[in-house]
Parts: C-alpha cells; structure tokens; sequence
C-alpha cells in the first residue's frame, strides 16, 4: 500500500469520518494543535535564545532540562493533533506540496534537536565559557526551523 492509498483508506475511517462530522472533534483538535505548537516554539525559542547567549544569568543544563521536557510535550500535542486534523482530509492534504514542505521541516527539526543533544548535552555546563560554533548555528537554525514550520502550517489553511 502505498501513501497515498495510506491516506485515503485513513480518510474513509471511522476516525476520518468522525473528525468530519462532529461539531467538536476538529475545533479542539485544532485548539490542542495549537497548545502544542506554543508549547513547542516558546520553550524551544527560549532555550535557542539563551544557547545564543542571552540572560546568561540562568544556569544552561537546569533551563534546558525544563524547557526541552515542555518542549517535548509541545511535540507530543502537536503530533497527536494533526494526525487527528489530517484524519478528516487525509488525501488532499498529503497531496498539497505546502503539507509536504512542513512534514520535511518538521522532520529536519526532531533530526536536529536529536544532534544537539548527541553533540552538546553533556557540555552544556562549560557552554557559557566556550560556545561551539556549530551549537550556535544549531540554536540559530531551531528558531528557523521550528518558525518555518508554524508559518507552513499555516499556509496550508489558505492553499
């Protein structure tokens, strides 16, 4: 079976057709969505800020603990929500190019936060004293990433 047979046995489903019938499953849906993604950019963007050197007042290991934890949870809803939004137009959506834009940026955002942690986790504490370049750039490409993918998600809606 192949994608796009994927999405429309998805959008035949039960689920499909629920998420397409109720007057609720798609609006909260799209409200945790969005929780999600605010969960996801602002502790994320926080975190990049502060690996680029801002508020250097705040212990880095501690802060990144935290906000990675709501970050994850962030991930997590957005995941779970936009599965249950894609449910109800599953063809048409995994056909629009603009979709698929975001599913790649969204891809190049887990791989990159997944290679800092590899790379950086462990000297996160000495960060302050000698930021790796490379980490920086990582911190300044999350911001991109993470944004793009907020603005795509958007555009889907107007395409």
């Amino acid at each position: 079976m192949d994608a796009f047979e994927w999405a429309a046995r998805l959008e035949g489903s039960p689920l499909g057709e629920w998420m397409r019938a109720s007057a609720l499953a798609y609006p909260v849906a799209n409200v945790v969505h969005l929780l999600g993604l605010v969960l996801l950019i602002g502790p994320i963007a926080l975190l990049d800020l502060r690996l680029l050197g801002l508020a250097r007042d705040l212990p880095l290991p501690r802060l990144s603990r935290i906000l990675t934890a709501w970050a994850v949870v962030g991930l997590a809803l957005l995941g779970a929500a936009g599965f249950l939004m894609f449910s109800a137009d599953a063809g048409p959506l995994l056909a629009n190019g603009i979709m698929q834009a975001k599913l790649w940026v969204i891809a190049l955002g887990v791989v990159n936060a997944v290679l800092f942690r590899a790379l950086w986790n462990e000297r996160l504490a000495q960060w302050d004293i000698a930021p790796p370049i490379l980490g920086r750039a990582q911190a300044l490409a999350s911001i991109a990433i993470w944004v793009t993918a907020g603005v795509l998600g958007r555009w889907i809606a107007y395409s």
